[in-house]
Formats: structure tokens, sequence, C-alpha cells
């Protein structure tokens, strides 16, 4: 099995396995941002202070502090991070969370004990600096005889690989396509490792206005900063594409090719998506009118952050803070359950790779305290993934009252084949360089709801964030459990779906239905 190393919800494996919105009572006194405009993330020079240091000093490491939203308190925190030997790198003012370094090793346990703070963490376990950009996962290039193939069996109106997307009929995308393609008025923010706007099939719908790199906690406008190097993922690229691939007779289409897609990059060049790059893009979307974020990862270097611990619980917070400040706003948050066959509603979850940037070990968590965040937060909808015959893939996690609604995803060929002209059960995207290939996971699930919400926002333009997703749900396919889920055909039940057709464990409320979106 190919599994990425880092926080993205994508693995590749040919011919093998590929690889909740819940309530989040375990934070009170949470600090609550005030609704209406908010302010522009302000910077500080708190200097460092060592006269705070009670240790030797340690590697630069990232913090989040998050405080109540005064302005008195947030003077007073300010003023604090550089007595206890921290520098203020940004602060989001409006939802009291504040990004710093630090290499004093006692500093989040300082800071937690200044008056007003809610909670304080580290991010990573190590240093600023960049280490290595290797072991970044390769989707499978598009070959030219499938490409002549495709273009070959190509009718109508189809863009010349679009015989290659089983995914599109999967959800009705093909004939939601034949009503509208969706409104110019509408942008999708695909938070990842960035996008790049140059390839034929994304430069047509790209809004460069939305776009921005949040690598380093605070908003980086220059002009391509979005854009993955030549050694950086193509991860969000892919994802860019599914979404809104211009039909332009070019390449492929999306699942909603008349609306903009956005690049809001918050992987750094080693591939992790840190909570203080992720809270920057919840808040950048919030603040720059992105109707929907497509969040195809999770939040490095905890798969599960658990309350109970001060650091993961800081984490938990502001990312919970940021996400919400963008609903508020008028965004849909929609991110990817995860593709290790995990059940998200059982009592016990063992997770063998936390941190991903230290000495990872096997630690038992208990979901219901420890949380895959973006994708298990308040109003955050989380989406599993299915193959071409529809079936939940066979990497995907599930769990009643978790998993929000399904999508295609993918998976082997081996699994579940799709119909000809078709011949990858894979999903087909964007790559960087102008050119298309397969992923697959719950990462390629993710922007097909994506896409169809941007269709049900094109369509109900003054819709709210609750509205879209209260259609999202309405409108779905409602889907069945597979009982007995046996994927691999080798006698033994392989997961368990509990619940009924509009509300079960592997396909929540059913099946993404794009042509229902712009219908009703």
């Amino acid at each position: 099995m190919a599994h990425l190393r880092t926080g993205r919800r994508t693995s590749l494996a040919v011919p093998a396995v590929l690889s909740l919105t819940a309530s989040l009572g375990f934070l009170p006194g949470a600090a609550t941002a005030a609704p209406g405009p908010a302010t522009a993330a302000t910077t500080a020079s708190a200097g460092a202070s060592a006269g705070a240091t009670s240790k030797g000093p340690g590697p630069d490491l990232s913090y989040l502090v998050n405080t109540r939203t005064d302005h008195r308190t947030l003077a007073s925190v300010r003023r604090e991070i550089g007595r206890n030997g921290g520098t203020l790198v940004v602060g989001y003012d409006r939802i009291g969370v504040l990004v710093a370094h630090s290499a004093n090793p006692d500093f989040a346990r300082l800071m937690r004990a200044v008056p007003g703070v809610a909670s304080a963490g580290v991010t990573r376990h190590t240093p600023l600096a960049a280490a290595s950009t290797a072991d970044m996962g390769t989707p499978q290039v598009l070959g030219g005889a499938q490409a002549a193939a495709a273009r070959a069996a190509a009718t109508g109106d189809q863009d010349p690989l679009e015989p290659l997307q089983w995914d599109l009929p999967a959800i009705k995308a093909d004939k939601a396509h034949e009503k509208t393609l969706g409104s110019r008025d509408v942008t999708v923010g695909v938070i990842d490792t960035g996008v790049d706007d140059t390839h034929p099939d994304i430069a047509p719908n790209f809004d460069r206005a939305a776009s921005v790199n949040c690598v380093s906690g605070k908003p980086d406008t220059a002009d391509g900063a979005w854009r993955p190097s030549a050694s950086e993922s193509p991860h969000g690229t892919h994802v860019a594409g599914e979404i809104a691939a211009a039909k332009n007779g070019v390449g492929m289409t999306g699942v909603a090719p008349g609306v903009k897609v956005a690049g809001i990059k918050v992987a750094n060049p080693d591939g992790y998506f840190y909570a203080e790059s992720v809270v920057c893009g919840f808040v950048w979307a919030a603040e720059h009118h992105v109707d929907v974020t497509n969040n195809s990862y999770f939040t490095d270097p905890w798969y599960f952050n658990c309350t109970t611990d001060p650091d993961q619980r800081a984490l938990v917070d502001a990312v919970d803070r940021a996400s919400r400040y963008a609903e508020r706003r008028g965004t849909v948050n929609i991110a990817a359950a995860g593709n290790e066959s995990y059940d998200l509603a059982a009592d016990s979850i063992t997770d063998p790779q936390s941190p991903n940037d230290g000495t990872a070990s096997d630690r038992v968590i208990d979901p219901r305290r420890c949380f895959d965040i973006p994708t298990q937060l308040p109003g955050v909808v989380t989406v599993s993934a299915t193959g071409a015959k529809g079936l939940k893939s066979s990497y995907s996690n599930y769990g009643r009252g978790v998993i929000d609604i399904a999508a295609p995803g993918g998976d082997s060929t081996v699994y579940q084949t799709p119909a000809p002209p078709a011949t990858s059960g894979l999903i087909l995207g964007t790559l960087p360089g102008g050119k298309w290939g397969y992923m697959a996971g719950t990462s390629m699930a993710t922007p097909h709801v994506a896409g169809v919400a941007a269709l049900i926002k094109s369509t109900h333009p003054h819709a709210s964030a609750a509205l879209i997703k209260a259609l999202l749900y309405a409108e779905a396919d409602a889907t069945p459990c597979t009982d007995p889920y046996d994927i691999n055909g080798d006698g033994k039940v392989d997961a368990v779906c509990q619940g009924p057709a509009n509300r079960n464990g592997f396909y929540g409320r059913g099946m993404a239905d794009a042509l229902a979106a712009v219908t009703y």
C-alpha cells in the first residue's frame, strides 16, 4: 500500500486496497467571536524575552494561544507572549487566536496561566525550518493511449476526457450540466497543498483575489504564492480540477465547471498541514467571500487531537474557532472522512501514526474526546468515499452519526470496476504542468460534494451556509447500508454499517446529487 506520509486524505494502490460532525462540549469557556466584519489579521512586534525561560532554550517552534476577544485581554496576552519568551507572528483578533514562535520549552505552560487565555499549545514537534520534500506520493498520470480512447468516445458537448469520468454520472453531474454549469459569482476555496492556476482546465475559472499562501500562519498574497513548487504535492491541483475544471473543449470537466476556484495553500514544503496554517486558511476564506471550502486533509501532527492533552486541546480550540467563524460569514466547510477504514463511531480506535512529525506510537483513543480536525468539528460536512459500483470504498472511514454524505472517491478495479469506456476505478483530475491523472481517497470524494454545494449556492445565491447544508442533505440520494460488506469477497465482513437509508454509517444522508442541486 502506498500511503502518503502527510495529512492529505489520499492514497494510491493498484491493484490492492487504496489508502463528525460532533458537538464540542469539551471546550467550556471558549471565546465566541462577535458577529459582523472581522478585523484584518494583525501582526505585532512582541520581542522575545529570555528572562521568562525557566529551562534552557529548545528548538524554535510554533504555538497557538487562544484568548477572549476583548481588546484589553488581547493587548495583555500580546505583552505576555513577549515576556514569556515568544514572538507574535499574527493575531486573528476577531476569533481570539494568536500565532507565536518561541524557543522556550515552557512557553505553552506559562501562557496557559495568563488571565484570559483559554488554551495554548505547541503545533509541531520539529523545528520551523523545513527538513525534506521527499515521499510526497504521486498520482497515475494519464497516458496518451487512454486520452486518445477517451477522445474517440466523447459525444455531443463532452470535453475530450469526460468519458473517463465515471464519477460525474454517479452523482448526476452530467445531467446537471444540461441545466447549468454554475455561477461565476460562486467561489470554492481549496484549502490544500496549493493550486496550479496556469493549468488550461483551471485558468478560466481561477479566482486570484481569493487565493493566498497561509503556510506560515500569516497570509502571503504575493502573486503565485498559492502555487505548489515542482517538488510539492499535486494534491490541491487535482482537487481544484475535480471541483471546477472548465467545460472548454480541453481535458476534463469539473462537477461545477462554471464556478470559480481559489487556491488557499496551507501545506508546508514537507507536506504538513499545521494548525496555524489551517486557521489562517479558514479566516482568509471567511473574509474573502469564499462560499465553500474543500478540506481534504487532517491537521498535523495528530490524526486525532485529544482534548485531555493541553497542547492538542489548543489545536482543536483554534481550528474550531476559525471554521465556525467562516460558517458564520456564510462559508460551507466540507471535509474528508479519512482513509484508514476506521469506524469513527466506535468506542475506541487505535491510532498508530501520531505524532507524524515526531516519534509515533500506537495509542488507543476515545473518538468522543479525540478528534480528527477539521473533519469532526461542529458544522463541518463530513464525506465518505464510494467506488465505481456505488459501494463504500474499501479504505473509507465510516461511522453512524459521523458521516454526513457520500460521493465518488474511487477504489481499486479489483473491488469496483467502472463501466466502459472508463478504465480506471480511480478519480481523474488536473495535475500541475497542464497534465491530468488519477488519484483516489476521501480526498477525491470531498471535492464532489464541494462542487454540488457550489451548484446549490449558484441556484440559491442568497442561501445561508446552514440552508445550503440542509439542501445538500435533503437532495442526496438515500443509500441503504451494504450488508454484509465484504468488499474483497473473501467471505469475511470488512465493516459493519448501521442505520437507515437516509442516515447510516457508510453513506450518511446518501449520495450527493448534482442534478437535484440545480433543479429544486
